[in-house]
């Protein structure tokens, strides 16, 4: 960068500062220590990069400063009516102008990296995400820096992960470069360079994240899939250019966000999960139902209670799942992955079965079973009939010597003058139990979409109290439309004893069993998937 002032004296000077490398190259004259100006001979030019080579390899950021007394056409310089005003229109006539410069000296800084920035490195790592430098300090300081943050261990051959922009731009093969694996570090880089790198990636499929504060990055964030400015020392050309603003120009907020996202992703697939599943069980139980040839089990009005009410509450309390513990250190999935993986479909087809046979299931066991697992189901009275009976139940009216027991549901007895109607109107039972079991088994269903992969034993219920509170209102409901004798003949149903509950539950339970074994297939058999990329992010 190079200013032109006016001294005290009244003259016009030029003020440089920039690489040490760069204005050494640009200047012929030395100015030592007692201010007199002496030639820049080959002797003073080792000393001073002596001394940047010791003050780069203690992670000092250094900057050169020169100046120019003697400005030729800029002498009388004053502003954009100066006819020398159209050369600076052009940076093609700035390395010109910027010549036979007086080197003053250099200053090293310290801008000691976050404590956090460390951690967050090695987040990156364990997530897939590949991190690379790019930047404008010298090589030294640069590798300095990135041993110090984690981007490089202390001991890491690094002489093919460090590279000048100059030195990347001369390669053969650069993207061969890129596929590499670790972190990579490029060091006096320039805009073409930055755009450059952004552009290889993303012609090589990956999400690349690129991260800048000044005008020169505007570029390469706009290039970028994902553009990320700083918000306290960034300028407002690479916050227009950018797709997101950090607000506090921290490395590991922008780690922290990746976390976030993955969570709010697997909470939405977790929402899906969990109505789908559901919705394929009710639909199973209709489809059995008719292929049976059983009476309806469930009535419209109950299926509307159950998809509209009952199920909306753990629905929307799945989006407040915490993430999963090793959600950061799960590989990235593929910009072009399936929101529903085959494997996933299959689970959702089994559990959806399981709710339909479970549904149907009870249906059946009232009609046909006194007991079932040691549970006494007689306790009202009602008439058991054989499979074939109820799967035949249209052919009632011919069936010989067929009788029908009055039986008792809460307070009201139901008594049957034509034996018939035992399979309309006294399946009031068996419905209650079919939709109590439908309620109940999508509640603990609700369980399962907590995580995608991980066991219930790893993350228990009770990390998301969200969904405890969910699962309590819709059971709360379901009780008030069984237990309000008003509500439960709206829906046309009955209230349940204690042994019926237990059934209820006994039925429902397995629910969990049978997805936390295909949790167990998911984690841990089979053969690899396909090989994922990594996410590239890129910071400076």
């Amino acid at each position: 960068m190079g200013a032109i002032v006016k001294t005290s004296s009244g003259s016009n000077a030029l003020l440089v500062k920039g690489a040490v490398e760069t204005l050494l190259e640009r200047s012929s004259q030395l100015q030592l220590k007692d201010g007199s100006v002496v030639p820049l001979d080959e002797k003073a030019k080792k000393t001073v990069l002596a001394s940047l080579h010791e003050m780069s390899t203690k992670a000092l950021r250094c900057l050169g400063f020169a100046y120019k007394e003697d400005l030729a056409e800029f002498a009388t310089y004053d502003g954009e009516n100066h006819p020398a005003h159209k050369l600076l229109l052009d940076p093609a006539n700035y390395a010109a102008i910027e010549t036979d410069l007086i080197f003053a000296g250099l200053v090293g800084l310290r801008d000691p990296p976050r404590e956090e920035v460390y951690d967050a490195i090695e987040d990156c790592r364990a997530a897939g995400i590949r991190v690379m430098v790019i930047t404008g300090d010298n090589k030294e300081t640069a590798e300095a820096i990135c041993r110090e943050i984690g981007v490089f261990s202390p001991d890491e051959d690094i002489t093919f992960k460090s590279l000048t922009g100059k030195e990347f731009m001369a390669l053969e093969d650069k993207k061969a470069l890129l596929r590499g694996k670790g972190g990579l570090l490029f060091s006096r880089a320039e805009p073409r360079h930055k755009q450059e790198i952004v552009r290889l990636l993303k012609e090589d499929g990956e999400v690349v994240a690129m991260t800048g504060d000044g005008v020169n990055d505007a570029p390469a964030l706009k290039l970028a899939d994902i553009g990320i400015a700083m918000g306290i020392t960034g300028t407002e050309v690479a916050k227009e250019a950018s797709d997101m603003v950090l607000a506090d120009d921290n490395f590991s907020t922008i780690v922290s966000a990746v976390g976030e996202g993955r969570s709010i992703y697997n909470n939405m697939k977790a929402f899906i999960r969990y109505m789908i599943s559901s919705n394929i069980g009710e639909v199973a139980s209709i489809f059995l139902t008719s292929a049976l040839g059983i009476p309806e089990g469930l009535i419209p009005v109950q299926l509307l209670w159950v998809n509209l009410v009952t199920d909306g509450p753990p629905a929307t309390a799945l989006g407040f799942n915490p993430p999963d513990k090793d959600i950061m250190k799960k590989p990235p999935r593929r910009s072009d992955d399936s929101l529903i993986t085959p494997w996933i479909l299959f689970r959702y087809l089994i559990i959806g079965l399981y709710v339909g046979i479970a549904t149907v299931g009870i249906f059946v066991i009232w009609y046909t079973h006194g007991s079932f697992m040691g549970i006494d189901l007689t306790g009202d009275g009602h008439t058991l009939v054989s499979y074939s009976q109820l799967s035949n139940w249209g052919q009632c009216s011919s069936w010989d010597n067929f009788t029908a027991s009055p039986f008792t549901a809460g307070t009201k007895t139901f008594t049957f003058d034509d034996p018939c109607d035992y399979f309309h109107t006294g399946k009031v039972k068996a419905t209650t139990l079919s939709l109590s079991v439908l309620v109940a088994i999508e509640m603990f269903n609700s369980l399962n979409a907590l995580s995608e992969d991980s066991s219930l034993l790893t993350m228990p219920p009770w990390v998301n109290p969200w969904l405890l509170v969910a699962m309590s209102a819709s059971f709360g409901l379901h009780f008030l439309i069984l237990y309000v004798p008003v509500l439960a003949t709206v829906f046309g149903i009955v209230p349940l004893s204690l042994n019926e509950w237990l059934l209820v539950l006994l039925v429902a339970l397995p629910v969990v069993l049978i997805d936390e074994a295909l949790k167990f297939v998911g984690r841990y058999t089979s053969s690899p998937g396909p090989k994922r990329r990594s996410r590239k992010q890129k910071g400076e």
